[in-house]
């Protein structure tokens, strides 16, 4: 018989419907029910991608015996992190400060209150490795709860004490400058890695946010070293197993330092990030391979992971069927030299084999590769190269495919809608620029209410019901931004403002200028997540400052730019001693010192085709952060639009910075200049 789980929209929380625990969704009723049985809550977070929550799940979840002793002396939780991330956000910290540690499955044992008191990840269903079964921390946790309720009521008192003394000390309100900027790249270059690509050692991570701020570093200094960093990272991953050679795309992160083999689960954060760094990576210097990556990633999107609703689901599995019934990890991707053979006859699979580096070793397990593009002397013959991949892809179509979570995310969708509207711009693709306004539509239509309030996911078209925090507000904000820029339509400049007045009046602290995650009328959780770093997704302040940063310069508010600068602030004091974990928050920094430009193109129409090439100029151009309006003269779409005139009757471009303007110009290579230099 399903649990109350049956009725949520969250993919991972309807994979738990049919466990033999009577879980409960987050809810005050839960903890209500803990108060009046006296019962600890037993919290598990964990997303639907998560290999281990998977594993978790089905050794100790789907077990009947566990479930009877969960269900007689605990209230147990699930939470699917991607839903929650302010309750994941709040009790990850206690787990880190009190084991070192964290990751998914997380489990967390909490009072009714809420307060945590003992905490762990992922526990076997037996003792291994030096770690207690999950069974045996039960009942140590019961014993606890039953004999030594004093003790567990100071620990947990003492743990919500700590969480509250670590208070952000965040460098004040003042903006950083030139010399905490070259410190920032000074630091990159210290932990990057020269024979690989990228930064620290295993395992690696795709460093999108970073690689953002290296090229509008080099965009607005020459630093050379910058630019290379950036060049030979995305080359190194282009040609690695974290790149799907086949199908397009990026996995999670790499477990080794070379970018050999991956964990395979997809997510859509990480290829709207990518997608639109290896757009603008083409845009400073174009490369065909940054070209590829980014309209190949940005296909990849749209064919795999948009919904009839026309968003864009969170994730792809790592797991999938392969072919015997077991669900294994990579199995969807990787080859064997037999399985090329199957596919292509000897000679093909030997070419294949060369050309992707499979070998009878392997480099994954059980003597299968994953795919990569090693660099070769030898030179491939085009045409057979695309045959060769176009029917291992029909072959591999033919695998049972991981499973997809549905659950479209409203800041995931932000990051996919800025990716596909400035990819599909710069590359002449209209398909890509209407998938964009696709998922604007999603978010403006099911995700706003009638107050411009965000809600954080849907599914099916079915809005959940969890209030959305900071990311989801500056990401989508950020989205919009850059198709008003692309379609030349005023409207998402106006849905922006909607987001950012939100960001304003709800999640800024008055006084320090701080930003929080949750708003100041969200639910009250043990305490109000707070988190500036950058990790897998630009942090909700870096998402944010950006947003209001690239608002303030379309529209001249004062305001919002003032926000931008305070919540700066932030990276001025991590820029130098942690860059690789504020890339997003430098970036936005470089934005700031640049101006950022603000570029009005002026024409009889949209249609014009010299207005076209104005138009395409401008978003080309690479100075950071540059916002562009485009639309007829005397048009009222755009703030930037007011008194722009023609220019003897022809199209022109207007570009302003710092209160100061350029003559305008009617020619498309001195606009380039203007946008470069």
């Amino acid at each position: 018989m399903p649990n109350r789980l049956a009725h949520e929209t969250s993919p991972y929380l309807l994979q738990h419907a049919d466990n033999p625990v009577d879980w409960w969704p987050w809810s005050e009723e839960a903890f209500e029910e803990a108060r009046r049985s006296d019962r600890p809550v037993l919290l598990s977070v964990g997303y639907s991608s998560c290999h281990w929550c998977h594993v978790m799940a089905h050794e100790s979840f789907e077990d009947e015996a566990t479930a009877d002793f969960l269900n007689a002396h605990f209230v147990n939780v699930k939470v699917d992190r991607e839903e929650r991330p302010d309750v994941d956000a709040v009790y990850m910290e206690a787990v880190q400060a009190a084991t070192g540690q964290g990751g998914w499955p997380m489990t967390v044992f909490l009072t009714p209150e809420a307060e945590p008191f003992y905490f762990g990840t992922y526990f076997p269903p037996a003792p291994r490795h030096g770690m207690p079964s999950f069974r045996q921390v039960l009942e140590g946790v019961r014993s606890a709860w039953t004999d030594r309720r004093d003790e567990v009521a100071e620990v947990a008192g003492k743990i919500v004490r700590d969480l509250a003394g670590r208070e952000i000390s965040y460098g004040g309100t003042e903006a950083p400058g030139e010399q905490e900027l070259a410190q920032a790249l000074l630091g990159l270059t210290r932990e990057y890695d020269p024979q690989r690509g990228g930064f620290g050692g295993a395992p690696k991570f795709p460093p999108s946010m970073v690689i953002e701020f290296l090229l509008r570093h080099h965009a607005r200094t020459g630093a050379e070293g910058a630019l290379q960093m950036a060049q030979d990272t995305c080359e190194r991953m282009a040609r690695g197993g974290i790149y799907d050679q086949l199908g397009g795309g990026f996995a999670r992160y790499s477990v080794d330092r070379d970018w050999v083999v991956p964990h395979f689960e997809k997510m859509l954060y990480d290829n709207a990030l990518l997608c639109r760094v290896y757009a603008h990576l083409w845009r400073a210097t174009g490369s065909d391979l940054a070209r590829r990556v980014a309209l190949e990633t940005a296909d990849f999107m749209v064919r795999e992971l948009r919904t009839e609703q026309g968003g864009f689901a969170s994730a792809l599995d790592a797991d999938s069927d392969d072919g015997t019934g077991r669900h294994v990890e990579g199995a969807y991707y990787v080859w064997t030299p037999g399985q090329l053979r199957e596919a292509l006859g000897d000679d093909d699979a030997e070419l294949a084999a060369r050309y992707f580096g499979v070998t009878e070793e392997g480099t994954f397990e059980e003597g299968a590769s994953v795919l990569q593009l090693p660099q070769r002397d030898e030179v491939f013959e085009a045409g057979r190269i695309a045959s060769v991949r176009q029917r291992l892809l029909e072959r591999r179509a033919s695998r049972p495919a991981p499973g997809r979570d549905d659950k479209v995310v409203a800041a995931w969708n932000g990051l996919a809608i800025a990716a596909l509207a400035e990819t599909g711009a710069y590359f002449d693709r209209p398909d890509l620029v209407e998938a964009a306004v696709g998922a604007a539509d999603l978010l403006v239509r099911v995700h706003f209410d009638d107050q411009a309030r965000l809600t954080r996911t849907s599914k099916d078209g079915r809005a959940g019901a969890n209030a959305a925090v900071l990311e989801d507000y500056g990401d989508v904000a950020e989205g919009f931004l850059a198709l008003a820029s692309v379609t030349g339509e005023g409207v998402w400049l106006d849905f922006a403002g909607f987001l950012l007045d939100h960001v304003l009046a709800r999640f800024v602290d008055e006084e320090s200028g701080a930003l929080y995650d949750t708003a100041a009328d969200a639910e009250r959780l043990i305490r109000r997540p707070q988190d500036p770093t950058d990790n897998a997704v630009p942090s909700g302040w870096s998402a944010a400052a950006g947003a209001l940063l690239g608002y303030a310069a379309h529209t001249g508010s004062e305001p919002h730019r003032r926000a931008a600068q305070r919540a700066l602030g932030v990276v001025k004091a991590l820029g130098p001693r942690v860059p690789r974990f504020i890339g997003w928050g430098l970036a936005v920094a470089e934005a700031l010192l640049d101006g950022p430009r603000e570029v009005a193109v002026v024409g009889p129409s949209l249609s014009d085709e010299a207005t076209k090439t104005l138009h395409r100029t401008a978003l080309l151009g690479t100075a950071p952060g540059a916002v562009v309006a485009v639309g007829a003269a005397e048009s009222d779409e755009f703030p930037l639009l007011a008194d722009r005139p023609l220019q003897q009757g022809e199209p022109a471009a207007y570009v302003c910075r710092n209160f100061t303007c350029d003559a305008p110009t009617t020619d498309p290579e001195r606009l380039r200049e203007a946008l470069s230099s």
